[in-house]
């Protein structure tokens, strides 16, 4: 892993303390429980997804007000950053809000601008399409990038992308070991497996 010097990372939940809560969001916009909720609103016309999705909007960045980042975050970004490797986001989030949040957690200094994809930018997670836009941007190859996310379509994403995969779990459950390649309860136990 440590040889691996493109690094994409997921953002709520990964590189945050999720604060989500997709039950009562799908159920202020009236989506089904259990829906895909980017996937339903895209399912709608145009004129009843338009208002859900400004709705959405509001949603996450009331939620990037309350959350901070994750354990070992900084540390993890630290190493990576001063080695040199590439760091992008991809995220279900838009580009904008996500921006917001990594400034108000105090990461946004790791990222450029174009190397924060949202669902306007890339085909949302799991499509590896953010993903393989990172590598065309970074001339990377998918020998030497990671993805790193807390969710299912996140593994599913970096497995489609021939990355290496990182679950990250803080309940240590890791739901999805077959789309996992590394399995962490926090980034500091990612930091520590750099150097191994």
């Amino acid at each position: 892993m440590a040889d691996r010097s493109h690094w994409v990372f997921d953002l709520d939940g990964t590189l945050t303390v999720a604060v989500h809560d997709f039950a009562a969001i799908r159920q202020e916009l009236s989506i089904p429980d259990g829906c895909d909720i980017l996937g339903h609103l895209a399912s709608l016309p145009e004129h009843r997804a338009r208002p859900l999705h400004v709705r959405l909007q509001e949603i996450e960045l009331e939620l990037a007000h309350i959350t901070e980042a994750a354990p070992g975050a900084q540390e993890l970004l630290d190493r990576l950053y001063s080695a040199g490797a590439s760091l992008g986001v991809l995220t279900r989030n838009t580009r904008d809000n996500a921006l917001r949040t990594l400034e108000m957690i105090g990461l946004g200094g790791y990222f450029a601008v174009d190397d924060v994809l949202g669902r306007d930018e890339a085909l949302p997670k799991p499509d590896p399409d953010g993903i393989h836009r990172l590598m065309a941007l970074w001339g990377a190859e998918a020998a030497t990038t990671v993805m790193v996310g807390d969710y299912l379509y996140d593994l599913q994403a970096g497995r489609l992308a021939g990355a290496l995969t990182v679950h990250v779990d803080t309940t240590r459950c890791f739901r999805w070991p077959e789309l996992a390649d590394i399995c962490v309860g926090t980034l500091e136990e990612l930091a520590l497996r750099l150097d191994r």
